[in-house]
């Protein structure tokens, strides 16, 4: 029953790769969903998707509430160089100046808004970015032979300035690349003060005119230019983010671009392959499901997952030997049979697995399993024997697979006694949810089919009273106490790549005929943002 757990391994993956390909804010969301035609993807756009994200207008919005951060620091980052020049002026003859160590000082937005162009790129229209800089003024007269310049000064150059970009992102090698340079710098207010003097007197006169024009090119070159860089930076830190959530030693999603991502007026979307990477195999997905008609606008984020990416995911942990589970003494635990469990419990009551009935018949057929040694001296291993058939229908993910239950009974000096080997054709049918902040698997609906049973205590395997109390064990506590471990497990997995920081907001796993879709609201992820900005500027 170890099987489910690929379901919900790529699930929560996905939403974690989704928060990562979600970003911080606006400029993010448009680095990691959006890129220009650049790549050859071939006349069938969708055939070879296995992974969608779709992000809706309500989204952007809420994370261009922090884009305000990110325009400062590129403001702040930004390498103003030294700017010279000279200039004739009447009676003074050739006035040379240079402008030096310019710093940001008192850096403020008034608002920022994002709009979403069909079928072209990502607005950001910042307004009012008030920005005083520093630095220092040395002047002179230029003469036939030399220069020497033997004043200075300190300036501060108060300014006002909208801010327009116009985000398009390429594909390269399969990957976005963004392309940040339809960046556009609109000057309101650009007033020198020299020396902290705020009225006006010659020297201000001089210079204002002639410097304004020069400085103007200079600031819009320099923070555009760096504005640029902290895209590209930011398409890095959120790709490396991602690509270590869907990465589990050998084991990785491929989530490079399928298709040419669309952007439309309300919502953002981008293709990947899903394709599942194991040592030196891979899985080829050439007939998939999507259509775009299959995601709707309702919600913030949604994630569309096919069937073949799941199924590539259960092979590859099947291959690297991870469909195992031991069960011993205390963990051996189930509500006893009639009393309904709860998804939000990862064991099952205080009776033992082999006690949910108090009746004789029950009783003799345990002492014979455990020939009267005590449960804690005993280990139940599950395992699967083939690798786990997905079948992703409507009332949930239905998983096949031959599965081996071995009871060892552990005597103090000797070698393990298997007391118990089955292998049973097992199919479940799971349903996956996730609630504060933790994965619930519930089977529904379970069968079992004994295809191999040994045991101690009847080696002749003529006695039904014992394979009929074993495999109503397995259906009413087995499966369940298993599939909750693993839930318990993948949360555990889940929340080491930090999903618990994220605000997930009423998500929904809904199954399809061939794929699923994961949907949610979210709020801002402050502390992506925070290290963002911490690490990388």
């Amino acid at each position: 029953v170890t099987w489910s757990h690929q379901r919900s391994l790529l699930c929560l993956r996905m939403c974690w790769a989704g928060r990562m390909m979600l970003g911080t804010f606006s400029i993010l969301l448009v680095l990691f969903h959006t890129a220009a035609a650049a790549c050859e993807f071939g006349p069938f756009p969708y055939r070879a998707t296995g992974i969608v994200c779709r992000m809706t207008k309500p989204a952007a919005l809420l994370l261009n509430q922090e884009t305000a951060q990110v325009i400062q620091a590129a403001f702040r980052n930004a390498k103003f160089p030294n700017i010279t020049g000279e200039r004739s002026m009447r009676l003074l003859g050739r006035v040379a100046y240079g402008l030096s160590n310019i710093q940001v000082n008192d850096l403020s937005i008034e608002k920022s808004e994002v709009e979403l162009k069909e079928d072209n790129a990502i607005h950001i229209s910042i307004k009012n970015v008030s920005a005083l800089f520093k630095g220092t003024l040395t002047y002179g007269y230029a003469g036939a032979w030399f220069l020497q310049l033997f004043h200075s000064v300190d300036f501060e150059i108060e300014s006002s300035i909208d801010l327009q970009l116009d985000i398009n992102l390429m594909c390269q090698k399969q990957q976005v690349a963004p392309d940040a340079s339809d960046c556009y710098l609109t000057f309101h207010k650009l007033t020198l003060h020299l020396q902290g003097d705020k009225q006006p007197g010659w020297l201000k006169q001089l210079f204002t005119d002639f410097i304004s024009f020069t400085l103007k090119l200079v600031l819009k070159r320099e923070v555009c230019k760096e504005i640029n860089a902290v895209a590209q930076t930011l398409t890095n830190f959120i790709l490396d983010l991602a690509a270590n959530f869907v990465q589990d030693k050998d084991i990785i999603v491929d989530i490079s671009l399928a298709s040419d991502p669309v952007v439309k007026a309300n919502y953002i979307e981008s293709h990947h392959k899903g394709i599942v990477l194991y040592k030196n195999t891979s899985s080829v997905l050439s007939d998939s499901v999507f259509s775009p008609s299959l995601l709707t606008e309702s919600r913030m984020l949604y994630f569309w997952l096919s069937e073949h990416s799941l199924s590539s995911l259960a092979a590859a942990a099947f291959l690297d030997g991870r469909l195992v589970l031991n069960l011993r003494g205390e963990k051996l635990q189930v509500i006893p049979r009639g009393v309904p469990s709860s998804p939000h419990t990862s064991h099952f009551g205080e009776k033992e697995l082999f006690e949910m009935e108090d009746t004789e018949a029950q009783q003799k057929a345990v002492q014979r399993i455990f020939q009267g040694t005590s449960y804690n001296d005993s280990v139940a291993k599950v395992w699967s024997l083939t690798q786990p058939q997905i079948s992703l229908q409507p009332e949930g993910t239905v998983v096949r697979s031959l599965v081996a239950v071995e009871v060892s009974i552990l005597l103090a000096g000797e070698e393990p006694l298997v007391s118990l080997y089955m292998e049973k054709e097992v199919t479940v049918t799971v349903q996956a949810t996730y609630a504060e902040k933790k994965l619930i698997l519930q089977p529904v609906d379970s069968s079992i089919e004994i295809k191999v049973f040994k045991c101690t205590a009847d080696p002749s395997g003529e006695d039904p009273s014992i394979q009929s109390f074993l495999q109503n064990m397995i259906l009413v506590a087995g499966i369940p106490e298993v599939t909750s471990s693993i839930g318990s497990a993948l949360t555990s997995l889940m929340n080491s790549k930090r999903l618990d920081l994220f605000d997930i907001i009423n998500p929904e796993i809904i199954t399809r005929k061939g794929y699923v879709i994961v949907q949610l609201d979210f709020g801002f992820p402050s502390h992506v943002l925070l290290n963002f900005l911490e690490k990388s500027l």
